[in-house]
C-alpha cells in the first residue's frame, strides 16, 4: 500500500490534488526519473533523421533527467534500430555526430560494431578468455513508430500501441508521412517550474477564459470537450463561427463539428497538437526539480493555412507566454507554508485529475515518498 497522502481518489468529486511537496522535493524528482520516465515512451525524432541505410542519429534521452545516450540507426537492410550509444569496452560514446556510416567505431580504443549493434572487432584483445560474448554487443533499446514519428522507452511499462491508439483511431486519416519539420517555426522555452505543473496546466480547461482571453474568444468554450484514455487525454477545440477548422472526412466521429484543434497529451510529457495547417509536438523535458525545457516542434502539412485559425504561430506563442507566467507563479506559490493541496472542478479538470492518478500509480504509491 502507498502513503495515503499520495493517493488520488478515483471519484473526482471526492478527490484532493497531490500535495505541493511533489513539485519541490528533489528526492521525488529523482524517483520520477526511474519510476515514470524510464518506463514510458519518449518522442525522440522522426524518420527523416534516419532516412537512408547507413544513417545514424545520436541523442541524449531527456537530458537533465534520464541522461541516457541513445543512437538511432538504419542498417544496410533498411531496418531501424535504437541502440545504447555507450561502448561496451570502457563506456565512451560510440557515435558523437549524426551522419552516414558503414559501421560504428568507438574512437577511444577502436571497438567496432555493426549498425544493428552487433560486436564486430576489438584490437589488441588476443588471448582474452571467453571473448567475445553477447555482452559485447550494444544493448538494443525498445523503439516504436507512429507514422514518421519515433519513440523510445528504456523499460516500457506498456506498448506504444496502447499509448497512441486513441490518436490512430481518431486521426488515422491524416497523411502523417507528408508532414514536414519546420525548424524556422519551432521554438524552445525554459520554464522556471516543475515539469508536472506545466503538464497539469496544459490539461486544465478551467483556466482558458481567465488566462487565455484571446484564445477563448476564438474557441466555443461551451463545446470544449475533454476525453480520457488509459495513457492519454484529448481536448477537442471547437472553433467559433468564421475560424479556420479541419475538413473532416465522412468517417470522422467529429464530422459536422467545427474542430479547430485536437490537443492530445501522451503520458507523461508529450503533446501532439493538430491544427488544419499541421502539427505542433510539445516535448516537456524536466531538467531539474524546478526547471523545465519545453520544445515546440512544428510540422507543416498544408502551408497555405499557416497563419489562420487558433493554431497560427503568433497565437500559439502568446498562449505559451501566458502559460509560462501562470506556471512559474504556481511554482512560487506551492513553496508556501500555508498551501498543501486543492480540489478539482468535476467539469473542467478531469484531465488534471487523470494525470495525477497516473503520477500516483507510476511514481508515488509505495515509493516511500
Amino acid at each position: 500500500m502507498g502513503d495515503p497522502e499520495y493517493q488520488v481518489h478515483p471519484d473526482i468529486r471526492q478527490a484532493h490534488t497531490l500535495p505541493a511537496r511533489i513539485y519541490r522535493d528533489p528526492a521525488i524528482y529523482e524517483t520520477f526519473a526511474e519510476r515514470i520516465f524510464a518506463r514510458t515512451w519518449q518522442f525522440v525524432a522522426d524518420t527523416d533523421q534516419v532516412r537512408v541505410p547507413g544513417q545514424i542519429y545520436p541523442c541524449t534521452l531527456l537530458e537533465g533527467c534520464l541522461d541516457e545516450p541513445v543512437l538511432l540507426t538504419r542498417d544496410a537492410r533498411d531496418v531501424l534500430h535504437c541502440l545504447s550509444n555507450v561502448c561496451t569496452h570502457r563506456g565512451h560514446l560510440v557515435a558523437e555526430h549524426a551522419g552516414i556510416e558503414r559501421v560504428l567505431r568507438c574512437r577511444y580504443h577502436g571497438r567496432r560494431f555493426g549498425l544493428d549493434g552487433t560486436f564486430q572487432h576489438m584490437p589488441e584483445f588476443e588471448g582474452v578468455e571467453g571473448f567475445p560474448g553477447p555482452c559485447e554487443d550494444l544493448p538494443r533499446i525498445p523503439l516504436g513508430q507512429w507514422g514518421k514519428f519515433l519513440f523510445v522507452a528504456l523499460k516500457p511499462a506498456h506498448s506504444l500501441q496502447e499509448l497512441i491508439a486513441p490518436l490512430q483511431e481518431r486521426l488515422g486519416w491524416l497523411p502523417l508521412e507528408q508532414f514536414r519539420f519546420d525548424p524556422a517555426r519551432s521554438r524552445e522555452f525554459l520554464i522556471r517550474a516543475n515539469w508536472a505543473l506545466y503538464v497539469e496546466n496544459y490539461l486544465d480547461g478551467l483556466h482558458i477564459p481567465f488566462v487565455h482571453q484571446e484564445l477563448a474568444g476564438s474557441l466555443d468554450y461551451s463545446a470544449y470537450v475533454t476525453e480520457l484514455y488509459r495513457y492519454a487525454v484529448l481536448q477537442l477545440g471547437v472553433a467559433q463561427s468564421g475560424e479556420d477548422r479541419f475538413d473532416l472526412p465522412v468517417s470522422s466521429p467529429d464530422r459536422g463539428k467545427h474542430v479547430a484543434a485536437y490537443y492530445y497529451w501522451l503520458f507523461p510529457n508529450t503533446m501532439f497538437n493538430f491544427y488544419p495547417w499541421g502539427l505542433s509536438i510539445n516535448v516537456v523535458r524536466p531538467v531539474g526539480v524546478d526547471r523545465t525545457r519545453v520544445l515546440f516542434l512544428r510540422y507543416t502539412w498544408d502551408a497555405a493555412r499557416i497563419g489562420s485559425g487558433i493554431g497560427d504561430d503568433a497565437a500559439v506563442d502568446r498562449v505559451e507566454r501566458e502559460d509560462e507566467v501562470v506556471v512559474e507563479n504556481v511554482q512560487r506559490g506551492i513553496r508556501s507554508r500555508y498551501y498543501h493541496c486543492g480540489r478539482y472542478s468535476p467539469s473542467r479538470e478531469t484531465g488534471t485529475h487523470h494525470f495525477h492518478r497516473l503520477l500516483a500509480e507510476f511514481g508515488l504509491e509505495g515509493a516511500g515518498a
